[in-house]
């Protein structure tokens, strides 16, 4: 679930965790992302494990998403949710000097959600959107041996003042982080990931290769 109160939270988060934060029906979702414009955030790192992130989602495959969301939602806030989520991607191009970096679980890629078709335009998609200098994608291939994030998915944000954030979440809520401390384990923990996923190159190759399997 991309839920998170980072736009209300962040410039507040003083020691200990933020609380975590609930979006109620029918609102539109908060992202992690959506700090970069409110503040400045000069870099974002995500690690996945259950889904595409949703700066590199494709209408169909999130759409797919929303559709497959319990309790359902109506028409009306399933098309509001799937606006909200393409309009955000256009700062990977507005953003042409921040850094985006994303790890990704190779059986992410691999699933179906949505049939073949909106898997295939999913793989075209993220293979336009990391194209950009600024954007980089590396995939954590399903044989590693070593994993360093067992732990579940997290976003890692610097602030102009060289201040960083991190962000994990679960099935209804979210948390932002931002206690020094804990913020150090978790960029560890995902700098290590960084070393143990395909290079770059080697994920774009794969990426062709799932392609080519549809």
């Amino acid at each position: 679930m991309d839920v998170t109160g980072v736009e209300g939270e962040a410039a507040g988060a003083e020691g200990a965790g933020a609380r975590a934060v609930v979006v109620g029906e029918g609102e539109r979702e908060p992202h992690p992302s959506d700090s970069l414009r409110t503040f400045g955030t000069v870099s974002l790192c995500t690690y996945e494990c259950r889904l595409v992130p949703g700066l590199l989602q494709s209408e169909g495959y999130a759409r797919a998403l929303f559709e497959n969301r319990i309790p359902l939602l109506t028409d009306e806030q399933l098309e509001a949710q799937v606006e909200a989520r393409m309009e955000r991607q256009r700062m990977l191009y507005e953003r042409a000097t921040v850094p985006f970096h994303f790890i990704v679980e190779e059986a992410v890629l691999r699933r179906r959600l949505g049939g073949a078709e909106v898997r295939r335009e999913q793989l075209n998609h993220v293979l336009e959107h990391t194209s950009p200098r600024n954007v980089a994608l590396q995939i954590m291939p399903l044989e590693a041996e070593y994993h360093s994030c067992m732990d579940g998915p997290l976003r890692l944000l610097e602030t102009p003042e060289g201040r960083r954030l991190a962000y994990s979440e679960g099935q209804e809520s979210g948390r932002l982080i931002g206690d020094s401390k804990e913020v150090r384990v978790l960029q560890q923990r995902y700098d290590t990931l960084r070393s143990q996923a395909l290079h770059p190159k080697d994920s774009r190759a794969l990426l062709e290769r799932l392609r080519g399997e549809t």
